[in-house]
């Protein structure tokens, strides 16, 4: 079988070859003090404005008109996204000036700038960026909450690299795919050290959503169990695989994939620097296709079900990347793949199955899966890895996103510093999170009569779901500090924003690795 990983190439499903577009074709480049200005053979310079503030005088990008005139005819306000083209001479011809607003200089508005100037620029072979800093914006630029500059352009970098490379991100196979994005981004000014961790956090997401976005009749549990040993042994990451017959005492597992000729698999990805000061394990669903079981979705429903592994997706990816942001805890990672299908063989709703650990649950709805999967992983961590902090990530509930819509995930967690750090995560990633409540008077509605809980409310209301949902898998965290990440609503997206794509997002690779390197 092909390997398809980050780096593109081909996947088998079969007999048949699908071939898949690179990804990220896109490379970022410093080239030194922008005082030089760009090279001679630039023909697309992006020049930052922000509001009641002129670009900077930069070699090379002057224009014919004077630049607050243009901006004034244009409306400009230097809002993030925003982007005013002008035209200026360069030696041999022309060149064209991308005008771009930067906003208040935060991590957001510089991701969203650099995603704006990416787009322009497709079907290029050459961008040259300048970065913004505080001697051209004043000192207030990129202060606040999560702002970018600790120096002069510490920062600024690493969000304008992000946002660019994550709005270059495509995925297609076939040959309808959109204009090519520009090949390569030169930033003019900036810090080596910086662009390189913006590079960094733009492929570990770029992983994920490529994982995210492949078709289920190609990632099957086992597919996606071989994407992890592949990371593993890129990445210098310890890697274990159970398959049948060794995830016996895994019955969730086994329960929701039973229906599938793809068999289920429970992938453990470890991570350990010096001397680590913490224990953290983050276990993911990995549901790579979700019919209902014999509780069957309807058709709209499960068009986008190849998606419901977005969690899974996102811890491998984040694992990927803790080396190259030298995080300082032990982090291992749990991801339960299984295909939850429908035949002959499938679980029934009223079927009661036993998680590891021993406790019973009875399946009222199969559909409800991807908590049945989990609870194992939780079980497991608890009772085998003895973790310091536990934190799982789920594409779990539609209640979520009906809840949050579809770019906020869901956060519940019995541990107060453990929900202020990954909620401040988010918001500096730009993956923001809502703290959700846990009410533990409504614990008895997942009472069974002839089990120890069951998966859904017992007199199915459909209220409550995301809450339940998270009070079910709170039953498996062994009493450690936990969080649950929802994230139904934002691992997939409609259609191109900012540094999102549409399909897969990529979402909670962002803030996974920013929580853990803190």
């Amino acid at each position: 079988m092909l390997i398809y990983g980050p780096g593109g190439g081909s996947l088998r499903a079969g007999a048949a070859l699908l071939e898949v577009d690179v990804p990220i074709e896109t490379t970022p480049v410093l080239s030194g003090p922008r005082t030089a200005g760009p090279a001679p053979e630039a023909d697309i310079v992006a020049v930052p404005f922000g509001p009641g503030r002129t670009p900077p005088a930069v070699p090379g990008t002057e224009l014919p008109v004077p630049v607050d005139a243009l901006l004034a005819q244009y409306e400009a306000k230097g809002e993030p996204g925003e982007v005013v083209e002008a035209t200026a001479l360069r030696e041999g011809g022309l060149r064209r000036v991308l005008l771009y607003g930067v906003g208040d200089g935060s991590p957001g508005a510089l991701r969203r700038a650099g995603a704006a100037v990416a787009r322009r620029a497709r079907r290029r072979e050459s961008l040259s960026v300048v970065v913004p800093t505080k001697e051209d914006f004043g000192e207030d630029f990129g202060e606040g909450f999560g702002g970018s500059f600790e120096g002069d352009a510490e920062g600024a970098t690493a969000s304008l690299v992000e946002g660019a490379l994550l709005a270059s991100y495509s995925f297609s196979i076939g040959d309808g795919r959109p204009g090519k994005p520009v090949r390569e981004i030169v930033f003019l000014g900036g810090d080596e050290r910086e662009l390189r961790r913006g590079e960094a956090v733009a492929r570990a997401t770029a992983l994920a959503r490529d994982l995210v976005n492949t078709p289920a009749s190609v990632k099957t549990p086992a597919w996606l169990a071989d994407q992890a040993k592949e990371v593993a042994a890129g990445a210098g990451l310890d890697v274990r695989v159970w398959a049948e017959p060794e995830l016996g005492e895994f019955g969730g597992i086994r329960a929701v994939g039973q229906g599938s000729v793809n068999p289920p698999r429970l992938v453990q990805l470890s991570y350990t620097p010096e001397n680590p000061r913490a224990h953290v394990v983050l276990a993911g669903k990995g549901i790579t296709f979700d019919s209902g079981g014999l509780s069957l979705k309807p058709t709209e429903g499960m068009k986008t079900m190849k998606t419901d592994m977005a969690g899974g997706a996102a811890v491998i990816a984040a694992m990927s990347a803790l080396a190259d942001f030298e995080v300082p805890v032990r982090v291992t990672g749990l991801v339960a793949c299984a295909e939850n299908s429908i035949s002959g063989s499938a679980q029934r709703p009223g079927d009661v199955i036993r998680q590891y650990g021993g406790r019973t649950v009875e399946v009222l709805n199969t559909d409800a899966e991807g908590r049945l999967v989990l609870a194992d992983a939780l079980a497991y961590a608890d009772a085998v890895l003895d973790p310091d902090v536990v934190i799982d990530v789920a594409t779990l509930t539609g209640a979520a996103k009906i809840a949050l819509g579809p770019t906020i995930a869901a956060l519940y967690s019995t541990d107060e510093a453990l929900a202020a750090g990954l909620a401040g995560a988010g918001e500096a990633s730009g993956e923001r999170l809502w703290r959700m409540p846990l009410v533990d008077d409504y614990r008895a509605m997942l009472d069974s009569e002839v089990a120890d809980l069951a998966n859904v409310d017992r007199a199915m209301s459909g209220s409550a779901g995301s809450i339940l949902a998270a009070l079910f898998l709170r039953e498996f965290a062994g009493g450690r500090p936990w969080a649950h990440l929802d994230i139904a609503g934002p691992a997939r997206a409609g259609s191109d924003e900012g540094e999102i794509t549409r399909g897969g997002t990529g979402f909670g690779v962002r803030l996974l690795l920013r929580y853990l390197a803190a």
